[in-house]
C-alpha cells in the first residue's frame, strides 16, 4: 500500500512517515500544504492520502477541501483525514454520497501506530472509518423523525461499529456476541432504516450514511 502524507508540522510528518515505513507501508510522498498535496496526487496518485484538516496557508480546513477534491477527481484514491477537533459538519461533507474508502479520525484518539495502519488498510479496502467521538457528536445533531430512533440500543451499538468500518466478525468480538446474532442485528438495522434489498456491502454504506446524517 502506497500512502501520501500531508501534514504541516515537519517534525510530526517525518516521525509519522518513519512509523508507517516501519509498519511496512510505503510513504510515496510527504508534503506540508494542501496545494502541494493536490499537485503530488495529480503527478502520482497513491492508494491512500493521509491528510490533516488544518493546513497552510490559512490553517482553516484547507486539508479537508483538498481531500474533497481528491475524492472528486480520483475516486480510486482512499482518503483518511486526521483532526485535533470534531468537525461534525465537515465529516458529513467529506462522506458525500459515496462514503466508501474514506475515514475521519481524531489525532488524540489514536492510541498507537497499529491503530492508524489498520485504519489506512481498511480505507484502502473501501471501508468507512469514523472516529467514535465524531459519531457521538453526529448523533447529538439529531433531526425530527430520525430513522435511527427506530433502532434498539444494541442495534445502535452495532451500527456505530459499522460506522467505524468494522466487519461483522470484528463487531462480534467487540460486543462478545455470536456471529449469527450480529448478522441478525445487521439485518434488522437494514429493515428498520427502510433500505431496499441490495448487496450487503452497499446497504452497509447506506446504513452508515443514514446514521451519520441523522
Amino acid at each position: 500500500m502506497r500512502v501520501m502524507l500531508a501534514e504541516d508540522s515537519a517534525l510530526f510528518r517525518q516521525g509519522l512517515a518513519r512509523l508507517l515505513a516501519d509498519s511496512g507501508i510505503t510513504v510515496s510522498a510527504e508534503v506540508g500544504d494542501a496545494a502541494a498535496l493536490l499537485s503530488a496526487v495529480e503527478a502520482d496518485p497513491p492508494d491512500v492520502v493521509l491528510v490533516d484538516v488544518r493546513m497552510p496557508p490559512g490553517y482553516a480546513v484547507e486539508g479537508l477541501e483538498a481531500a474533497r477534491r481528491i475524492r472528486d477527481g480520483h475516486p480510486a484514491v482512499g482518503v483518511l483525514v486526521l483532526s485535533h477537533h470534531i468537525e461534525a459538519d465537515h465529516a458529513i461533507g467529506l462522506l458525500g454520497d459515496d462514503a466508501r474508502g474514506v475515514g475521519y479520525l481524531l489525532k488524540d484518539g489514536l492510541s498507537d501506530v497499529a491503530e492508524l495502519t489498520d485504519a489506512l488498510r481498511r480505507v484502502h479496502g473501501g471501508a468507512v472509518v469514523i472516529d467514535p467521538d465524531v459519531v457521538i457528536r453526529l448523533l447529538g445533531k439529531r433531526r425530527r423523525n430520525n430513522p435511527v430512533d427506530r433502532l434498539s440500543d444494541r442495534e445502535r451499538q452495532v451500527l456505530a461499529l459499522m460506522a467505524e468500518g468494522r466487519s461483522n466478525q470484528a463487531i462480534s468480538r467487540r460486543l462478545r456476541l455470536s456471529p449469527k446474532t450480529v448478522e441478525t442485528h445487521v439485518h434488522n438495522i437494514f429493515q428498520r432504516l427502510g433500505l431496499a434489498v441490495a448487496e450487503d456491502d452497499h446497504r452497509r454504506v447506506l446504513a452508515v450514511l443514514t446514521y451519520l446524517r441523522s
